[in-house]
């Protein structure tokens, strides 16, 4: 017969495939976090050198971070909870006004310092204090970036689809330190990769303004105790997300750090977070020292860069390469590049040269660059689609957590004695790996999709 069997005409079209984020609100959201990335670390790259310049001992300078990571622990998870109520695209806006003030706010005491106007102490306070803006708005930006992510992502994918993210962090790091000997002007001097990256970060904020769709709330959620939508840019996004994955049927309620489906993830981040802070400390102070660059600081900026550099390179390798590759879930992540954390952390150890610190350095990035997205998954997965928010609040504020004292706490035993510094670095690693391996659920059930 010619005729088509009636039932064939009544069939269900397939669905359009569900988990797909639009590749140019991808870029947007990747410019923002690669922005703020890579500002970050071109002033990692000179503030070794500016500490010099200044006269400051090196646990000052470390120190000088402390009030802005307090500061991003207590305001992630409450700028998250408000991305919730207010959209995910507000919250990214505030957090780049945050990036944006504070970097040309902390450009300017320093130059202030530099040129004589402020003593030493006087420009290392006001660095704080503007670095502080940072801390207090720009952690605003982070967490609705994960949690716009993992609201429209299936479970089996979100570690992928996080790690992409990440990632953006990790070319970041590569862009900042790269481009940070470049901006070293006649005019401004090492401060000129503040002010500098205070333009591009102005340039990504109207870009973001411009071209993200407005996803302020305009349908209630569901779960009849949660007031607020995840957030959508159109009816249909929305109602995909709804109808994506049910996940297990859990009421929203208040998350805190230590509840028993956070328990492990937050412990294994919170370990992990302070030996990576500890590294991060000491790397560019360990460059002078055994480069014997004190003496001229601002020939230190070059090697600086390029030990970062690497290191970033390595965690691209990580969260581009070895994650999507290897198809590795979170717990197999975690524990795999903590253990390759501690190999890294130990060859910085004897590292004297600039090929052997950068390598060393490389090694522990690749550790951390497959540590932090899979404890960064592992978080996102233990809760439920509605709860997102709050996860990756509570997930930015423990990285914040890490950077109160930690760096501080590396440098000033690393400047008493070297292996007291990666002895606890060490330490700490496998003290994640051993606490890992008994707590972390396995990645087979943590990221089977919920039917």
């Amino acid at each position: 017969m010619s005729e088509r069997d009636p039932a064939l005409l009544t069939e269900t079209p397939p669905a359009p495939p569900r988990n797909a984020i639009p590749r140019g609100r991808m870029a947007l959201l990747f410019a923002v976090m690669l922005t703020t990335a890579a500002g970050n670390t071109a002033m990692q790259s000179v503030m070794p050198s500016i500490g010099t310049a200044l006269e400051i001992d090196d646990v000052w300078i470390s120190l000088a971070y402390s009030w802005s990571a307090l500061l991003w622990v207590v305001c992630a998870p409450l700028w998250a909870e408000r991305s919730d109520r207010r959209g995910r695209k507000a919250m990214m806006a505030l957090g780049m006004i945050g990036f944006i003030t504070s970097m040309a706010l902390c450009g300017l005491a320093l130059w202030l310092g530099l040129v004589g106007v402020l003593g030493g102490t006087a420009a290392l306070i006001a660095f704080a204090i503007a670095r502080s803006l940072y801390g207090g708005f720009g952690s605003a930006a982070p967490p609705a970036v994960q949690a716009y992510v993992a609201s429209r992502t299936p479970r089996s994918e979100r570690t992928q689809a996080l790690s992409l993210i990440a990632s953006s962090f990790g070319l970041g790091t590569v862009i900042g330190p790269a481009l940070a000997p470049l901006m070293v002007l006649p005019f401004v001097g090492l401060t000129g990769p503040f002010i500098i990256f205070a333009l591009i970060g102005l340039a990504t904020l109207i870009t973001l303004r411009l071209r993200l769709p407005n996803d302020e709330p305009q349908f209630p959620a569901r779960g009849k105790t949660y007031d607020a939508p995840y957030a959508g840019g159109s009816t249909s996004s929305h109602e995909r997300e709804d109808d994506d994955e049910d996940e297990e049927t859990v009421e929203p309620h208040k998350l805190r750090w230590f509840e028993p489906r956070l328990r492990p993830w937050v412990t294994v981040g919170l370990l992990g977070g302070h030996a990576q802070a500890m590294v991060l400390g000491i790397i560019g102070f360990l460059v002078l020292d055994r480069l014997g660059l004190r003496a001229s600081p601002a020939e230190g900026t070059g090697p600086i860069g390029l030990v970062l550099m690497c290191g970033a390179i390595a965690t691209l390798l990580a969260q581009w390469g070895l994650i999507p590759r290897l198809d590795l879930g979170p717990r197999a992540a975690t524990l795999s590049g903590i253990v390759i954390a501690a190999a890294g952390a130990l060859y910085l150890g004897v590292a004297d040269d600039l090929h052997s610190i950068a390598l060393a350095y490389a090694i522990a990035s690749l550790g951390f660059g497959l540590f932090r997205p899979g404890s960064t998954a592992g978080t996102s997965l233990a809760v439920t689609r509605a709860e997102q928010g709050q996860a990756s609040g509570i997930t930015a504020s423990v990285a914040g957590a890490s950077f109160i004292y930690a760096p501080a706490l590396g440098v000033w035993l690393y400047n008493h004695s070297e292996w007291l510094g990666f002895g606890l670095i060490v330490a700490l690693c496998l003290a994640v790996f051993g606490y890992g391996w008994l707590a972390l659920q396995a990645d087979k059930k943590l990221t089977r999709d919920k039917r």
